[in-house]
Order: C-alpha cells, then structure tokens, then sequence
C-alpha cells in the first residue's frame, strides 16, 4: 500500500540540508498535501525513524518540540571533508 504522506516527508527530510522541526515540515508537506494534521504527521515521522530512514530528537521543556534530519546528515566521511 502506498503511503504518500510517508513518501513526501521522507523526501522533504532528505533533500533538507539542515535539521527541521516538526512545524517546519508540515509547512512543507503541506504544499503538496492538503489539511495533513500533526498527529497523522508525527505518526509517519516516528514510523520512519523507528525503520531507521531518519533520525529524531525530542528538545525543549513541556510539550516540547522534535527536530528531525537525515540518518546520514552528521556522518564521518561528510565531517572530514569539509
């Protein structure tokens, strides 16, 4: 089954060279699908960093705010070459 809201926060998320909060990608996800809400967009966030495709923090006190970026955005090799 084929899960679009899946598959544009995934790209978002990669093509993002920084990391993004929540907010943030919703705002961007949005532009392609329509009244997406939060929790159907924390869902598939969480889904894909539980299959490991991006990885998550939770910051802030209270409700708080997630950040979200690419697994491989803070690797070794992209660090050394710079």
């Amino acid at each position: 089954m084929r899960d679009t809201i899946l598959e544009i926060t995934l790209k978002v998320i990669e093509e993002a060279n920084t990391v993004l909060e929540t907010k943030e990608i919703q705002e961007k996800v949005e532009a392609s699908i329509k009244d997406i809400t939060r929790t159907k967009l924390f869902s598939r966030l969480n889904n894909l960093r539980g299959e490991g495709l991006i990885k998550g923090k939770f910051v802030g006190p209270g409700k708080g705010v997630w950040i979200w970026w690419k697994k491989d955005a803070f690797s070794e090799n992209e660090n050394s070459t710079k």
